[in-house]
C-alpha cells in the first residue's frame, strides 16, 4: 500500500518549498511519523528539486533525527560516569530482557518501547538515572526498574 504525503506536502507549503528550510521541514515531517520515512525523504527530495542523498545526509547528519520508528515510550538510560559506576548497565540489561531488546534492536515488537543508552542526562546526584518520554527517575535498581516498566506496560494495555 502507497503511502499518502498529504501531510507532508503541507509541512513543505509551511516551508515555502526551499531546500534552505530542509531542516525545519525533515523536523515536520518526523513530527507526522515520529520518524523519518524512506519514501518520504524521497518525497521531499522530488518536490524539492534535490537529490535523495542530500536529504539522507541531512537526515543523518543531525542526532535528532532518527530513519526508524521509535516507541510510544522512550526510555533513556544514562551510561555516563556517575550511573555506570553505580551499574547503569544492569538497568539497561534488565529492560533489554524484559522487552525482548539487544543492542542491536532497541524497540519492542509491540512498538510501545525504544531503549537508547545515552552518554548523559545531567542528573549525576540521582544515579543511576532515566527517562521515560523525558519524566526523570532516580537512585534505579533492578526492582525499581521492573515495577516502573509493569507500571507503564499496564497504562499502555488500559488506553
Amino acid at each position: 500500500m502507497e503511502r499518502s504525503f498529504e501531510e507532508v506536502e503541507k509541512v513543505l507549503e509551511q516551508h515555502g518549498f526551499k531546500s534552505q528550510n530542509l531542516v525545519s521541514i525533515l523536523q515536520g515531517v518526523q513530527g507526522i511519523y515520529g520518524y523519518l520515512p524512506e519514501d518520504a525523504m524521497d518525497f521531499i527530495a522530488k518536490k524539492l528539486g534535490i537529490t535523495g542523498g542530500h536529504v539522507f545526509g541531512v537526515a543523518t547528519f543531525y542526532s535528532h533525527f532518527t530513519l526508524t520508528p521509535k516507541g510510544k515510550y522512550i526510555i533513556k538510560v544514562c551510561d555516563g560516569t556517575a550511573c555506570h559506576v553505580r551499574k547503569s548497565t544492569d538497568i539497561i540489561k534488565t529492560i533489554q530482557s524484559e522487552l525482548g531488546l539487544s543492542d542491536q534492536k532497541n524497540t519492542s515488537d509491540d512498538g510501545l518501547f525504544t531503549l537508547e543508552a545515552v552518554a548523559c542526562l545531567g542528573a549525576c546526584g540521582l544515579a543511576p538515572v532515566l527517562t521515560v518520554n523525558d519524566e526523570v527517575y532516580g537512585a534505579m535498581t533492578i526492582v525499581k526498574t521492573k515495577e516502573l516498566l509493569d507500571r507503564i506496560k499496564k497504562t499502555a494495555t488500559a488506553t
